[in-house]
Formats: structure tokens, C-alpha cells, sequence
């Protein structure tokens, strides 16, 4: 074991403080759920603004970054072609940004939004504005400022890593330039921490999301009941498939376990919209990217503001899913800009900010605007009544239903089942091979150590299935949000790192240019001729 290459008191300290917060919920879990409960509520209420402002500053200052002189560098060598193919490349950074989630959310979330809309709405008296709005947020909360949001510290990284030759990808690293020797102390360890812990509280629900929606499809089909039991087997089976991808590497294990990802992906979609109500997903569709297009920065900066001050009840719609949504991606961007930098060698920045923030909302769109909209059309036609069966079994049946409501269904639903499983895999075979890279000083070959890799594998999975069985994940997922709170402001130094070195960079490549270099160099030449011809019979 290369263990000299591993940066124990990193690796040392996550641990250590997931086994601080994890163990507390474990022998105390009513009043830790309590405690971080009320955090979480002081957190979203008192500072959802800082959410909200922190989106919409991101995904412009990443359209300014991507169209300006930055925008043109080049992340390795200059005739160097992209490492991975656009479809690939596309298909990855997907995956590993949104998991077996999409599956879930895309499908079902319209139904929440139908019976708590937003902007004050009476869903009994305003019946048309609240189906609008249910078949549009949705896509909203999962669209540009969401990838904005994973591209941010995507940028930085894959500079100093391709452009400045770093040995490794940390956010720490990205901040050296302004951290100076404190990056290498303390400080750089605590905020690589953050980071750790933010990814794992977030893997953790991503789990605890998508097996319970594993375990129903599976017992759909074959009849088994769905209990502890087989979500600690899909679990498991979950975790041992990601392993070996994570174990095997990124072009072998990854690479087409996200080519497998996409193409599942596509034949559903096109199985969902050709054979359900195609006419009414296509309207649907377009006339949500149209409320979007016309209320984008009404929906990315409602706050309810008046409701306390004129003594209307709040409807807490905005902390619920807004600025949930906004402190979610925010916990899980340093992983998924970590894989994006990782993924993106060739490319230039304009292309890594354009192309996460257009293919991830194009892949998010078509999953909420084929599944979600599939699923309204059958709320509203009266085929089959989704919100009882939400509000009296839960999502992952809800979820299931709906597929259900697809010709062959038991097809259907074994493919829905597989594409969750090879999703899940997805996201945290990126995950642990993420994890192991930010422990480790440097990279040998471009690769984290394989035991390395395997050990946060197993750590990904070991937390989520103990808090499984006492029922904690979703004070995990809240804690690892407020926790992820430091991380508004590390994004702020994040992007003025990256400002400030790339800038400084291209002066000093503009002073010494290329041409510039030929110039002096044919200089230095006809001066050698001139001599020559002074003294024939010096030597050279």
C-alpha cells in the first residue's frame, strides 16, 4: 500500500467527524433529529435569501466567465483533443450530478407542487395555475442555476489541476492563491472536510431515496414484501456494483457504466412519450419552459416576504423546495465539480460551463417534462388518482404505479428498476473515487489508490444502511445542509481565486507571447551570423 501518498490527517478528521455527528443520532436519535431540526429551520428562514442570491450570482458570473478571455483557456495542452468523447462526457457529468433522483423527483415531485403551490396559490379556486405551476418548477429547481451551481467549483479545479499542474483536485488547492501558506494547515484541512462530510450526508439520502424506490419496484415484480430486508440486500448489491466500477477506474469502470446510464435513459424516455399521451407531454412541456422563460427571476427570488408582516400564514414553500433545493446542489457541487474537472481535460472553460449547464438541464427537462407530465396527465384524465395513493403509501409507490400505467407493464418496471440500480451505481462509484482523490496529496497517474477508492465505497454505504434501520437519514441529509452552510462563502472565494489567477495568467501570457518568442529567437540568430562572419575561425 502506497500509503505515504494518502493525506492521513484529512482522511483522519472526516472520519472522525462523520462518526461525531453519525454515533450522537444513533444513541440519542429523537433529540438529535430535534436539534438539527431546529438548526435547519434557523438556517432556511433566516438566511434563505443568502440561497437564493448565491444562485442567481453564480449563473452569471459563469455566463461572464464562459464568453470572456477566460472562457478561451484551454484545460491541457493546446492541440491536446478531449479525453473523453461529448456524448460520454455529457453522459457522466449527468449521471454523477443527479442519480437515481431524477427517477424519483422527475416522476412524482408535480404532485407536491399540486397540492401546496407556490406563490400563495388556492389549488380549490386557482385549478389552472396550480396544474401550470406543478408541471414547471420542477424543471426549474433541477435547471440552469442548479448546474451553474455544480460548475462553479468545476472551474477552478480542472485550471489548476490541467493548466497550473497541480498534483491534485481540492477545493483547498483552488484556494491556494488566496490561502497562501494556510491551505497546507488547519484551515485548508477544515474546508476539505466540509466538503467530505457534505458529500456523504448527501449520499447518504440519495440512498436513502432511491432503495426504498428499488425495493418496491422489485417487489412489484416478483412479489416479495418490501421490508428491511430487501432494502439492506438492494443496498448491499448497490454498493459491491459501484465498488467494482470505483475499483476498475474511470475510462473502464465509470465510463461505461454512464454509457449504459444514457442509453437506458433514452429508450424510456421514448418507450414514456411515445406510447403515453405524446400531444399533451409536448404542450405541457413547452408551455412550462415558457413560464420559466417569462418568471425566471420571480421563482428564483420569492421569499414570502409580507405574509408575516400582514398576517397571512407563510406557506413555507420557498425554504421547503427553493432554497432546499438550492442548499442541495450547494452540498453536492465540490463532488460533482471535482468529477467534472476530473472528466474534462481538452476542454476549454467556455465548453465545461456551457456544456454542464445546457446537457444537464436538457437531461433534467426531458426526464420532468416525459415522466412528470406522464404522471399529471394521469391525475387529471382520472386514469388513475396519483396524489391518493402519494399521500396514503408514499412516493416509491406513487412512483411505481405510474409505471405501471404503461403498456407491458411488468417491462416497464424491470427496466425502471435496472435504470435505478445502474443510476445509483453511477453516482457513487464518481463518488468514492472523488472521496479517495480529495484524501490523497497527489494522484499517481491520474488515479486515487484502489484501496483508497474501496474504502469510501464501503463508508458510503455503511452510514446510510445504519441510519436506515433506526430510521435517521433524513436528519443526516439536514444536518449535512446546515453543515454545508460555511460553503455559501467558500464559493465566493472559490470564484475570486479562480478570477484572480486566471486573469494574472493571461497578462503574463499576453507579455510573452508565442510570437514574440520567434521574434527574439530570430534576433539571437542573425546577431550569431553577424559574428561568424566577424571571426570565421572562432568556434561556436
Amino acid at each position: 500500500m502506497k500509503t505515504r501518498l494518502i493525506d492521513w490527517p484529512t482522511f483522519i478528521i472526516s472520519f472522525v467527524v462523520i462518526l461525531g455527528v453519525v454515533i450522537p443520532l444513533i444513541i440519542f436519535p429523537e433529540a438529535g433529529s430535534e436539534l438539527v431540526g431546529q438548526l435547519n429551520d434557523f438556517v432556511s428562514h433566516r438566511f434563505g435569501f443568502l440561497y437564493l442570491l448565491m444562485g442567481l450570482a453564480i449563473f452569471f458570473f459563469l455566463i461572464f466567465v464562459a464568453f470572456s478571455q477566460n472562457g478561451q483557456v484551454k484545460l491541457g495542452e493546446e492541440e491536446e483533443p478531449p479525453e473523453f468523447s461529448t456524448p460520454a462526457w455529457a453522459g457522466m457529468l449527468f449521471s454523477a450530478g443527479i442519480g437515481s433522483s431524477i427517477l424519483y423527483w422527475g416522476t412524482i415531485e408535480w404532485a407536491f407542487y399540486y397540492q401546496g403551490p407556490p406563490f400563495g396559490i388556492d389549488p380549490t379556486e386557482s385549478q389552472l395555475e396550480t396544474i401550470q405551476w406543478a408541471s414547471t418548477y420542477g424543471i426549474f429547481h433541477w435547471g440552469p442555476i442548479a448546474w451553474a451551481i455544480y460548475a462553479l467549483p468545476a472551474v477552478p479545479m480542472s485550471y489548476f489541476f490541467y493548466v497550473r499542474k497541480k498534483p491534485i483536485i481540492k477545493i483547498s488547492e483552488t484556494l491556494r492563491p488566496l490561502l497562501k501558506g494556510y491551505a497546507d494547515t488547519m484551515i485548508g484541512k477544515i474546508i476539505d472536510v466540509l466538503f467530505i462530510f457534505g458529500l456523504l450526508g448527501g449520499a447518504g439520502t440519495t440512498l436513502a431515496l432511491g432503495t426504498p424506490l428499488i425495493s418496491r419496484g422489485i417487489s412489484d415484480l416478483t412479489g416479495f414484501p418490501d421490508d428491511m430486508l430487501l432494502r439492506t440486500i438492494v443496498l448491499l448489491v448497490v454498493t459491491v456494483i459501484f465498488a467494482i466500477s470505483a475499483y476498475v477506474g474511470l475510462k473502464e469502470g465509470i465510463k461505461r457504466l454512464s454509457n449504459l446510464n444514457l442509453g437506458l435513459s433514452i429508450v424510456l424516455l421514448i418507450i414514456v412519450l411515445v406510447t403515453g399521451p405524446t400531444l399533451f407531454i409536448l404542450e405541457t412541456t413547452t408551455n412550462s419552459i415558457g413560464l420559466i422563460l417569462d418568471n425566471f427571476f420571480h421563482m428564483s427570488t420569492w421569499t414570502e416576504p409580507f405574509a408575516m408582516v400582514q398576517g397571512i400564514e407563510e406557506t413555507g414553500f420557498p425554504e421547503a423546495w427553493t432554497v432546499f433545493y438550492w442548499a442541495w446542489w450547494l452540498v453536492y457541487a465540490p463532488f460533482v465539480g471535482l468529477f467534472i474537472a476530473r472528466i474534462s481535460r481538452g476542454r476549454t472553460i467556455r465548453q465545461v460551463i456551457i456544456g454542464s449547464m445546457v446537457y444537464g438541464s436538457i437531461g433534467c427537462l426531458l426526464f420532468f417534462g416525459i415522466m412528470g407530465n406522464f404522471g399529471l396527465f394521469l391525475q387529471l384524465s382520472g386514469e388513475y388518482d396519483v396524489v391518493n395513493m402519494l399521500n396514503e403509501q408514499g412516493a416509491p409507490a406513487a412512483v411505481i404505479a405510474i409505471i405501471n400505467q404503461l403498456p407491458f407493464s411488468s417491462v416497464m418496471v424491470a427496466i425502471f428498476v435496472f435504470l435505478s440500480v445502474v443510476f445509483l451505481a453511477t453516482t457513487f462509484d464518481s463518488s468514492s473515487y472523488i472521496l479517495a482523490s480529495v484524501t490523497q496529496k497527489r494522484l499517481e497517474g491520474d488515479e486515487p489508490l484502489r484501496w483508497n477508492r474501496m474504502f469510501w465505497a464501503f463508508t458510503i454505504c455503511l452510514l446510510p444502511l445504519t441510519l436506515m434501520y433506526l430510521g435517521g437519514l433524513e436528519t443526516l441529509q439536514t444536518a449535512s445542509i446546515v453543515g454545508g452552510f460555511p460553503l455559501i462563502f467558500i464559493m465566493f472565494l472559490i470564484a475570486w481565486s479562480f478570477m484572480k489567477t486566471s486573469t494574472r495568467d493571461l497578462i503574463i501570457d499576453e507579455q510573452y507571447e508565442p510570437k514574440t518568442i520567434i521574434l527574439d529567437m530570430k534576433n539571437i540568430r542573425e546577431k550569431l551570423k553577424r559574428r561568424r562572419k566577424k571571426k570565421p575561425n572562432d568556434e561556436e
